[in-house]
């Protein structure tokens, strides 16, 4: 029995990915400073799959890589991932079990934490190596800088535990304005000198997201984390220091092509009518698949190498755009992040047009989007030709 592909398709460049963690190696290896790059992959690896992003990380020479829970970490390990992988997240959530089956390392953010971790250790007759997180001024996740003379001797406290590393994370990095980012690496570096009071000298200290890394070497430490780097895209208010290759295109093809009379609207709530005779294409791509309902009026697609307005309502499974004047038939490819006839629209384009961040943009990218992976993806046709 055959079957029909869906027309929405995310191609992911693994060459891109490749080529951007090399840079960022390279990046940060100048002067003889060689930092860790720990490489992030959570959140699916960023709505790039993180499977195919593990593996290829770990091809290109990457020695760790960081996700956001355990249930991430082991799907890595299930998959064959076999380099250290660092768990950001709280552990109270989750099966510590993972953290030992699945040789995890895990983050240690509270006295808690600390505690289930080494009753786990000591049953299995083992000890862990942790990061320690030190909160400086983000107020989620880790032990404030200024308390840590009463809750870091429970954490020292009997066998079972080694703190491997300690790091912070910067809560304005892109923003170069806000006093915050100077008074945080500040509190880190403090929080660093009280930790030896206690005996903990961490062989391992990284603190540097993408936009710390490219706005202050001071910053990097030991290792730094970069994410949305990988992915091609540097953070908005940063350096544009590296040349960095996106590595994630959505494309889909024109389903239907039809005309609109003056007055006439189309899609949910007969919102945006028409002043003109238009022609509008209907794309199968909608917010089921991580479009946002805002890019209605406000955002843009490519076809035939044209910027094609989004007007009516963006629905569960499809979309409607202006093609008025550019001759477009059904089955023609329709570009709604990356590059068609020397125009390009950018994760970083979608996101100002509705008023968000490109790390959401990545992130919406839809379960049911059947993602392609290649080298130079990118720059073929939606066939993958």
């Amino acid at each position: 029995m055959s079957t029909v592909a869906r027309q929405t398709f995310a191609y992911v460049d693994l060459g891109a990915i490749q080529a951007n963690y090399r840079a960022v190696s390279s990046y940060i290896s100048r002067g003889g400073v060689d930092p860790l790059v720990i490489s992030v992959v959570k959140a699916n690896g960023y709505g790039h799959g993180a499977v195919a992003v593990a593996r290829v990380l770990e091809a290109a020479g990457a020695k760790m890589l960081a996700c956001a829970d355990i249930e991430e970490g082991i799907e890595l390990r299930r998959e064959g991932v076999t380099v250290p992988i660092l768990v950001f997240g709280a552990l109270s959530v989750s099966d510590l079990d993972g953290i030992f089956t699945h040789c995890l390392t895990p983050t240690v953010s509270s006295p808690g934490a600390a505690r289930a971790l080494r009753d786990a250790a000591t049953r299995r007759g083992t000890c862990v190596a942790c990061h320690l997180k030190i909160d400086t001024g983000m107020n989620r996740l880790g032990f404030r800088f200024d308390n840590l003379w009463q809750t870091i001797p429970e954490v020292v406290l009997g066998p079972g535990l080694k703190i491997a590393a300690a790091y912070t994370h910067f809560a304005t990095a892109d923003d170069r304005e806000h006093p915050l980012f100077d008074l945080q690496r500040s509190r880190f570096s403090e929080a660093l000198g009280r930790l030896e009071e206690f005996g903990i000298r961490p062989g391992l200290r990284h603190a540097a997201n993408s936009a710390a890394l490219l706005r202050d070497q001071s910053t990097w430490y030991d290792g730094v984390r970069p994410g949305l780097l990988l992915y091609g895209l540097i953070p908005s208010g940063c350096p544009r220091s590296l040349s960095l290759v996106p590595a994630l295109t959505l494309r889909s093809r024109v389903v239907a092509v039809k005309g609109m009379r003056p007055g006439e609207t189309a899609g949910y709530g007969a919102h945006f009518p028409v002043t003109r005779p238009t022609t509008v294409a209907v794309v199968p791509a909608g917010y089921a698949d991580g479009l946002d309902v805002r890019l209605a009026g406000r955002g843009s697609v490519l076809v035939r190498g044209r910027l094609a307005p989004i007007v009516g309502a963006v629905s569960m499974d499809s979309m409607t755009i202006d093609v008025t004047g550019l001759g477009v038939i059904p089955g023609d490819e329709v570009v709604l992040v990356g590059a068609q006839g020397g125009n390009r629209i950018g994760v970083e384009d979608v996101a100002a047009a509705i008023g968000t961040v490109p790390y959401e943009i990545f992130c919406r990218t839809g379960s049911r989007i059947i993602r392609r992976y290649g080298q130079g993806m990118g720059r073929v046709g939606a066939d993958g030709g």
